[in-house]
């Protein structure tokens, strides 16, 4: 009898669906990028084991809170532009490792894709066994990023989207040592980089712009949905305009102002997303956000996510039918 097998893949229309970007794992994103985020999602699931293989077209800014207790190993398959996790300047088929309980921070400059694979620390002795190190999930404590070889890297990208095909096309379901099999393959394809790249690159370091980030966003936090502005900051702070521009510049590639109407933009897009006509308008959860000139406000919106404000609410009429259809 088959072990279960969960295979999911969808088309992404809005930054929202990237909440999932890894399976059993939920990220906060931000839209960076200005244009109707387009891309694809799929998930493969062995038991508490899971590949997950993302594309999108736009810059987006991730965060993982510090709730998930299972350790997350990634791979940059593509980037148009810069991408950053933490303070790692990841390059292509760079290795990144993401312990279990511990907050992520990542950038995507640009459209990029990336595969992800998420399990518990008590299968690295298992998976990773006959290397020494790599068997020990002491090693998998702490935050890596592993530099891949040319060469190596990018057999090991092409072989975990074969293997996300193949498995994306089995109906039949897995039999313990057949699951056991794509796991490892899996994790193979991942050791490769890693065991390229040791002893991990270990030099990444929280400089002044990320600090100065951390602290305005725990302010903005703070300060909840109410809108802020940016003079606001720089007293609470006691920094200078100049600096904070500075520190965006260097993280995101957005100046400060740029990026609080990004934030307040996607706040919009996903009340909007989430509701459903006649429950709410368009102008009222724009001023909630802090948009007191609607017309700016729209031509913002167009630009930022490729759709009038006004097709967003639409859309979750339709989000319910298709899926309804879906079921039938």
């Amino acid at each position: 009898m088959g072990q279960f097998l969960l295979v999911d893949s969808k088309k992404l229309d809005g930054f929202e669906g990237l909440q999932q970007a890894v399976h059993g794992s939920h990220v906060d994103v931000m839209q960076l990028g200005r244009g109707r985020l387009r891309g694809t999602l799929s998930h493969i699931g062995i038991g508490d084991f899971s590949l997950s293989i993302g594309t999108f077209n736009v810059g987006m800014r991730t965060q993982r809170v510090s709730s998930d207790d299972k350790l997350i190993i990634g791979m940059l398959l593509a980037a148009e532009d810069r991408v950053a996790h933490w303070s790692f300047d990841m390059q292509l088929n760079d290795v990144l490792v993401i312990p279990p309980l511990l907050e992520h921070d990542g950038v995507f400059h640009g459209g990029s894709a990336y595969a992800a694979m998420r399990l518990d620390l008590n299968e690295v002795a298992s998976l990773f066994g006959g290397e020494t190190r790599l068997s020990d999930p002491d090693t998998w404590r702490s935050r890596g990023h592993f530099r891949a070889d040319l060469e190596t890297g990018a057999i090991a990208s092409r072989r975990l989207v074969r293997i996300m095909s193949h498995l994306g096309t089995n109906k039949l379901g897995l039999t313990p040592s057949t699951a056991d099999f794509w796991k490892r393959s899996i994790v193979e394809c991942m050791a490769a980089n890693v065991m390229s790249s040791l002893p991990p690159d270990d030099g990444g370091w929280l400089p002044s712009a990320r600090r100065l980030i951390r602290r305005v966003e725990d302010y903005l936090d703070e300060a909840g949905t109410r809108p802020v502005h940016v003079s606001e900051i720089c007293a609470a702070l006691g920094v200078s305009r100049r600096t904070l521009h500075r520190a965006f510049q260097e993280v995101f590639g957005l100046g400060p102002v740029s990026f609080l109407r990004h934030k307040r933009l996607c706040a919009v897009h996903s009340i909007l997303h989430q509701s459903a006509p006649g429950s709410t308008t368009v102008a009222a959860v724009a001023m909630e956000q802090g948009f007191y000139e609607l017309g700016r406000f729209a031509q913002y919106y167009l630009a930022m996510f490729g759709e009038r404000p006004s097709q967003t609410l639409g859309g979750a009429t339709l989000h319910t039918v298709g899926e309804r259809v879906a079921r039938a």
